[in-house]
């Protein structure tokens, strides 16, 4: 098994990529948009069998480590999770990892799309769902250094090198100071200021400036969500053509047109098995009668914005703005000030069929399966749903308990531990990365305070009613 050490180095350096935004406002109105319903987009049609079987085998990711380096640093132990159809090489590797072959015939280990969309709940392995004890503190340039000393020279040392420069140029852009939060947005930022967005070819000195070397913190949401949203971001932005937005996680290796038509051929079929999944039934016992209550509740506080579930489900796709929603305003004000990644995406091979287009506000997501997806917010900041329902009750400095880990059947979120003190009072870094301080810009844990007007025992219906969702 991969030492859970490991596990969380390696992590740092499988993230490759999901998002496009940066800096203060400056709205242009051909790449902004209003708060408001996002119109739908018809997607291509795609085969969800043929999908997974990329998601989990395909080298979708051209650039990675020599599998002998790989194999003799021990990286490589009996998978904590084996999924299903995982071939050939790939069916030993960690699960974070797909096995392909370079033009040049080396083997390479390459990472995949569930380093970030793939979480363990309950026991079970949930494909798909966001893991919010990724740890991305670490830098991932000395993990890809630390490969190197096992790589022979000839085509494996030049695969090697190509793809640590690489992550040498985007590390800095990906270190969080905080354990959980997702550091993507910035990593597709780095990306695209290093391209051409015409031919897509990577240039060791930035074209455009680069993001702020500090990331803002974003939680992964679930991939079920997608057959119901417009928009892939929190933000709303990345409409239109999903598949353009899926496949940019190969960014870091893709270095020409050609590759990446392919790729994009093969992501019809990853959007469509995207589209397919449906969120994990609640494993707990749930009291029907209190939820049939909840139910009322949330048509008349949530529905609005969420849309209603059920045979007559529907979902408005609405983008809220900043002023009523009320929550941290720093990463929708960082995205539509991002007037230049904004554009390189829309005329680049990506844009084609697709546009950025973020908002000044948050979108309000479908809630399917919500009660998983702990901790809450765009920005994970909200630890359980009764804190989300109860601002009163939302920590100022908390911690995720880490082992072991447990759920809250009553609070709908992970166990953890609320604190007197921040960062500072930590005894050290590795207790300091865990804890979260919604002190700190991007980190706040403010508004969406739609659930204070509610008695307790209205809360208490509601939260058995999510359990159902």
């Amino acid at each position: 098994m991969l030492h859970p050490l490991k596990k969380a180095a390696l992590a740092g350096f499988a993230l490759i990529v999901t998002s496009a935004c940066s800096e203060a406002p400056v709205p242009d109105r051909f790449a902004i948009a209003d708060p408001g319903p996002i119109p739908q987009t018809e997607q291509r049609p795609g085969n969800p069998e043929s999908g997974y079987r990329t998601v989990v085998n395909r080298g979708y990711v051209s650039c990675g480590i020599p599998y002998a380096a790989f194999a003799a640093s021990n990286a490589l132990g009996e998978p904590r999770h084996r999924l299903p159809g995982r071939e050939g090489r790939n069916a030993d590797l960690p699960y974070m990892f797909n096995s392909t072959v370079n033009p040049d015939g080396v083997e390479l280990v390459v990472s995949n799309c569930l380093t970030c969309h793939a979480s363990e709940f309950n026991g079970e392995w949930v494909v798909g769902l966001g893991n919010p004890f990724l740890d991305f503190t670490g830098d991932p340039a000395v993990t890809a250094e630390m490969f190197g000393a096992f790589v022979e020279d000839g085509p494996a040392a030049t695969a090697w090198a190509k793809w640590a420069d690489r992550i040498g140029v985007i590390a800095p852009y990906m270190v969080t100071d905080t354990a959980g939060p997702n550091p993507a947005p910035n990593l597709t930022m780095v990306l695209m200021a290093h391209r051409d967005p015409q031919t897509l070819a990577w240039h060791d000195e930035p074209l455009l400036e680069p993001p702020p070397r500090d990331p803002l913190p974003t939680k992964v949401p679930p991939w079920w969500r997608m057959q119901h949203k417009a928009a892939m971001f929190h933000h709303g932005g990345g409409r239109g053509d999903h598949v353009r937005f899926m496949m940019m996680k190969s960014l870091v290796c893709t270095d020409d047109l050609t590759e990446a038509r392919e790729i994009d051929a093969w992501f019809t079929d990853v959007r469509a098995y995207i589209a397919s999944l449906e969120p994990p039934e609640y494993p707990y016992p749930v009291d029907q009668d209190l939820a049939e209550a909840g139910e009322r509740v949330f048509e008349r506080t949530c529905s609005a914005c969420h849309g209603t579930y059920g045979e007559d489900r529907s979902y408005p796709n609405l983008v809220i703005d900043l002023e009523t929603i009320g929550t941290d305003p720093a990463y929708a004000q960082q995205a539509v000030a991002a007037e230049r990644f904004v554009r390189w995406f829309n005329r680049s091979f990506y844009g084609d069929g697709a546009e950025a287009k973020p908002a000044l506000g948050y979108m309000a997501p479908p809630l399917d399966g919500v009660w998983a997806t702990a901790p809450y917010l765009h920005n994970g900041s909200v630890p359980t749903i009764a804190a989300l329902l109860d601002s009163s009750q939302r920590p100022t400095y908390w911690r995720l308990r880490q082992e072991p880990r447990e759920y809250d059947q009553d609070a709908l979120g992970w166990r953890f531990d609320p604190l007197e003190h921040g960062k500072d009072g930590a005894p050290d870094a590795r207790e300091a990365k865990w804890i979260y301080d919604t002190t700190r810009e991007g980190y706040g844990n403010g508004g969406h305070t739609f659930g204070d007007d509610l008695s307790d025992q209205e809360r208490r219906a509601l939260l058995e009613y999510l359990k159902r969702l």
